[in-house]
């Protein structure tokens, strides 16, 4: 397989992912409960608007609208028969945006999870979950995406369902957990165990870590245990600009521009090669990270007790060896 990643990341060091894709569509007029993905041909000038936002602030891997692409999530909206044609749009809107920004830019392919359980939890099966991944995929890379880009995942099982399915389709893959519940995933997944997943796998993913979660601190802390559990292995992070909060029925994020620039900085000092915000990031606050990318020389690693002190305090404490995660959420949220 051609890995797109590894050479940029040879020229360049540092990549930088995209931000946000439901936060600046809701700005652009989403409304809740709404499919994203619906908007690949619905209006799929608003779609070109998103990446080109993001290319225009510096993004090296910008992600397909995609990410609740497989059959099941598309039945909620009763578009399980459009998973080829959503997702071969999606990639090809991305791939329009890459071709005409004067610059390498990778597009990802988004597979976010299906929101079924796996059995024995759950009612799918191991090989379902591989063929609903592979039927997004296909669609993925017949619109030319150059990865496919497992997000958002807390279960290893279904991490490794659509990492098969990449390497079926024929598409390099990366995979990234959301580490939201005591510094765990929901399933229980620790940090440092984020490299074993794919063990075993015909194909290695290209990069792995984390994104989402419930804030920059708390991101970063799961960072600091991937990276310390394989130093040189390529990691992702990808978190939420600042915290969350309801403000009535909105969601409003703390972070600002400074604070996300800042983020970036102790991202590369705790080993990050690939950086990008999440939910709530928006085209200035990548613009933010774009800036600090490129002017930061790597420093001394810092502590947990560094991040607190810059960012500000986590949500969650940090995930431990034994302790269980608590107050699982079964909840599965739609990227940005």
């Amino acid at each position: 397989m051609t890995n797109p990643i590894d050479a940029l990341l040879a020229e360049k060091g540092v990549l930088l992912a995209d931000g946000a894709t439901g936060t600046n569509l809701f700005a652009m007029g989403l409304a809740a409960g709404e499919a994203p993905e619906l908007w690949n041909t619905a209006d799929p000038d608003k779609i070109v608007a998103l990446h080109q936002g993001f290319v225009d602030a510096g993004a090296d891997i910008i992600l397909t609208n995609s990410f609740g692409g497989t059959r099941q999530r598309l039945k909620l909206h009763n578009a399980q028969d459009r998973v080829h044609e959503l997702n071969k749009a999606a990639a090809e809107i991305a791939r329009g945006v890459a071709e005409k920004a004067g610059r390498k830019v990778i597009v990802a392919g988004s597979v976010g999870p299906t929101g079924e359980l796996l059995e024995p939890l759950g009612a799918m099966t191991y090989a379902e979950a591989v063929e609903a991944f592979a039927e997004q995929i296909e669609g993925l890379k017949a619109g030319g995406a150059d990865v496919a880009w497992i997000e958002t995942m807390s279960a290893p099982d279904e991490i490794r369902a659509a990492a098969e399915a990449a390497i079926r389709v024929g598409l390099p893959y990366t995979y990234t957990a959301s580490f939201d519940t005591a510094g765990r995933s929901m399933m229980g997944l620790h940090p440092k165990d984020i490299h074993g997943v794919a063990t075993g796998m015909a194909e290695p993913p290209v990069a792995v870590g984390a994104n989402c979660g419930v804030g920059a601190s708390d991101i970063l802390s799961s960072l600091l245990d991937m990276t310390e559990a394989a130093p040189q292995a390529t990691v992702i992070v990808k978190g939420n600009c600042g915290i969350p909060e309801f403000r009535g029925a909105e969601i409003y994020y703390s972070g600002t521009p400074e604070l996300m620039g800042d983020y970036a900085r102790l991202a590369i000092d705790a080993g990050a090669k690939i950086i990008g915000g999440c939910c709530g990031t928006s085209f200035v606050h990548l613009k933010a990270i774009r800036d600090a990318v490129d002017s930061h020389v790597k420093s001394t690693r810092p502590t947990v007790e560094d991040v607190v002190a810059r960012i500000g305090p986590m949500r969650n404490k940090p995930a431990n060896e034994s302790g269980a995660p608590s107050g699982e959420r079964r909840e599965r949220r739609r990227r940005g």
